[in-house]
């Protein structure tokens, strides 16, 4: 667990170049893609770093997380290895799951990441299996569990809040309301103002935050962690924001119009905590420019290194999935 994005100039650096490592990540995600060097499918996340940075400075490093199909940047704010994550999009040996994974199953145990997961919902029941674990070996940690918001109307989210909330897991629950369950608008798909608001079915606290104030994020997770290390149960943090791209690299982007996609642009999480450092003194412009050119380079090597592995191998793609004998 770190400091507060802003209270110190360390804590402050942590968060910038966490969230300018996302941005980066994923927009050469976006270039692989486009140029055929990368196959399959990816979601990004591009316009909602705030959310994964507050989330993840809010934990220790012994605590775990759950992710979804739009992981990458809830895997690097928990430390991941640049390199190895885009080795494992790129189907390379070295890839943290040996390239068999992709973008939707990037797991790191030894950093918590309890893995992505490419069912709606999935990593929900995960996540309080996990905390159940923790709390029968007698172990101080705690699972923050990441999902979107069409995840929410998913009979998994409802029972695994409920078996959590009888037994006062220590889980939170983090909504990532981006506005759309893939193409179809949260206006439309439940009758709630607001995704916190079915907290109080299961007799837990839900709060709901500015998800692309990152210093927001941060104190919301704080004390919805601190309760759940206290024994007190989950709370249900519902994060605001929106994703710039669309739901996959296939999404034409249709049911959204260019002045709405505008209208959140110009919200974008980093610039405004790059302005509130400025305003507060706490890192200089040139510090602030620093990070962003320390950001690129860690993500232009990670690419030239990831490139020159191995690929994986298909003969032996089994080996993952029998045990042996």
């Amino acid at each position: 667990m770190t400091d507060a994005p802003m209270a110190t100039a360390e804590a402050a650096r942590h968060a910038l170049h966490t969230m300018w490592s996302i941005r980066r990540f994923e927009e050469a995600v976006d270039d692989l893609f486009a140029r055929g060097l990368m196959h399959g499918t990816m979601h990004l996340s591009i316009g909602q770093e705030a959310s994964a940075t507050g989330v993840c400075m809010a934990l220790r490093p012994d605590d775990a997380i759950t992710s979804t199909h739009r992981g990458h940047g809830h895997c690097i704010g928990k430390g991941a290895d640049l390199t190895r994550m885009m080795a494992e999009l790129l189907a390379k040996e070295t890839g943290y799951c040996r390239g068999r994974g992709g973008s939707m199953h990037i797991a790191d145990v030894a950093t918590g990441n309890l893995g992505a997961n490419g069912i709606v919902a999935g990593g929900i029941p995960i996540a309080t299996g996990a905390a159940l674990a923790y709390r029968m070996r007698g172990e101080d940690r705690v699972v923050a569990c990441f999902f979107g918001d069409g995840a929410t109307n998913e009979g998994a989210f409802h029972e695994a809040v409920n078996l959590a909330a009888i037994w006062k897991l220590p889980v939170v629950f983090v909504c990532e309301n981006n506005k759309y369950g893939m193409s179809f608008s949260t206006e439309k798909s439940m009758a709630v103002e607001n995704i916190a608001d079915r907290a109080a079915a299961y007799g837990i606290p839900g709060v709901t935050v500015d998800g692309n104030d990152v210093s927001a994020v941060y104190e919301a997770t704080r004390t919805a962690v601190d309760r759940a290390r206290a024994g007190e149960g989950p709370t249900l943090v519902e994060n605001l924001t929106y994703r710039w791209k669309g739901h996959s690299k296939s999404d034409k982007n249709l049911y959204r119009t260019k002045e709405e996609i505008s209208e959140w642009r110009a919200q974008d999480p980093i610039l405004r905590f790059e302005h509130d450092l400025k305003e507060s003194g706490l890192l200089s412009e040139e510090e602030i420019q620093g990070i962003r050119t320390q950001a690129m380079e860690e993500m232009r090597d990670a690419v030239r290194t990831a490139n020159s592995a191995p690929d994986a191998d298909p003969s032996d793609l089994l080996d993952a999935v029998f045990a042996p004998v």
